[in-house]
């Protein structure tokens, strides 16, 4: 004897949606649900599988379970009271989206390029130490969805360095609220630049011990090699940016393309994807392209102490906020703002009438999103245990995300 259906049953169905609709499955189709409370999702995110045994036909994404309502917030606060909100959307690299904004600003305001050259380095100093830090747990928490936990412990071991450094610095563990526009919340404390010296010379050694270990071992390769394949036609046509894009061979890296803050006058590499595992393009790539991301910035790390201790050294009339305006009143004009944060190209429209200080329209352009857009395109034909390996390698932050 059937049951009688419940009231809420359609609630439920609307609650939950879904592109494929179960009645309409070939034979051997199965429709599986990944998320949103899963941990190899790296986020409130929900993916709809459709497998044909153990083979993936279709993938899609379903995002809008963590909005930050960023951009309305961003509507109803004036300019420098949106810093706190910035730092929330990607958690993990809260100073390089904040040196976005504050450079977004600037530019509307046309002090773009006047700044102290002290407050240039500071910036581009601690936004590299938040990429190392980005990127290690990404790599991270990637090794342990192929299954190898001591590289994850390593990694969160030498990231808790500078997480402690950034705290130094700003007095916030990971939401800093520290690049203001204008300027900057405090010097650097006494004593930094020589600890942080000590720890881009301890970091050396261990990002050759964790290439070792974890990009060259077997059953990593054997797990991302071939697995998740980007074209760069592909990659292009929808957006990606960052070591998504590098991965698949393009060298575009915003920090040489646009030159903005004191990027020009530093030398590093932008690392591209060549295939020496498997096929360029693949999820040992993008692993591979963060980890090579790690030593570049430790080389613009040391270049901007250099300057910092010699002819941008600390001075007792220096003060890190002297260029903060008192009101931010840009003029009437539409401006979009972007540069390279860990994920891509990270940018910011404005719209601002000219009789306020709170933007009349604010969007944020987050490279998670497009990112992430091109996740069924990679997953076709990959096995259901690759799935996993393939979302890790896309390093996304539903925060941002979902703005």
């Amino acid at each position: 004897m059937s049951q009688p259906s419940s009231p809420y049953s359609n609630y439920i169905i609307q609650a939950e949606p879904t592109l494929h609709n179960p009645d309409n499955l070939k034979a051997g189709e199965m429709l599986l649900n990944m998320g949103p409370q899963h941990p190899s999702t790296h986020g409130v995110l929900r993916l709809e599988v459709i497998t044909d045994g153990e083979i993936i036909t279709d993938v899609v994404p379903h995002i809008g379970y963590l909005h930050r309502c960023f951009e309305k917030h961003a509507e109803t606060r004036a300019y420098n009271l949106t810093i706190p909100f910035v730092d929330r959307m990607d958690y993990l690299a809260a100073m390089n989206s904040e040196h976005v904004w504050a450079m977004g600003v600037e530019k509307m305001l046309g002090i773009d390029g006047q700044l102290p050259r002290r407050v240039e380095f500071i910036r581009v100093l601690v936004a590299e130490l938040n990429r190392i830090a980005s990127h290690f747990l990404a790599i991270g928490t990637y090794a342990i969805d192929i299954g190898a936990y001591t590289p994850f412990l390593w990694m969160l071991r030498d990231r808790e360095h500078i997480q402690r450094l950034l705290e130094w610095v700003s007095g916030a563990r990971m939401l800093y609220n520290y690049i203001w526009i204008g300027g900057l919340y405090y010097d650097l404390p006494i004593g930094f630049e020589e600890r942080c010296r000590e720890f881009i010379d301890y970091l050396q050694p261990k990002l050759d011990e964790f290439e070792d270990i974890l990009l060259k071992n077997k059953i990593f390769i054997d797990r991302t090699a071939n697995i998740g394949v980007l074209p760069l036609n592909v990659a292009i046509n929808y957006g990606c940016s960052g070591p998504m894009l590098r991965g698949s061979g393009l060298k575009f890296d915003l920090r040489r393309v646009d030159g903005y803050s004191v990027y020009p006058e530093l030398e590093f590499d932008i690392p591209v994807g060549q295939g020496i595992m498997g096929t360029t393009g693949d999820c040992w790539d993008r692993n591979y392209i963060r980890a090579l991301e790690c030593r570049e910035s430790s080389k613009i790390i040391r270049q901007c102490l250099d300057h910092l201790e010699t002819d941008c050294k600390r001075t007792p009339d220096f003060d890190p906020q002297a260029m903060c305006p008192k009101k931010i009143r840009p003029k009437e004009q539409e401006l979009y703002f972007r540069a390279e944060t860990p994920r891509g190209e990270l940018g910011y429209f404005f719209r601002a009438t000219g009789k306020s200080d709170i933007p009349f329209r604010c969007k944020g352009r987050s490279p998670c999103f497009s990112n992430l857009s091109v996740l069924h395109e990679i997953s076709r034909g990959c096995m259901v245990a690759d799935m996993i390996a393939i979302v890790g390698s896309v390093d996304i932050v539903l925060g941002e995300l979902d703005r």
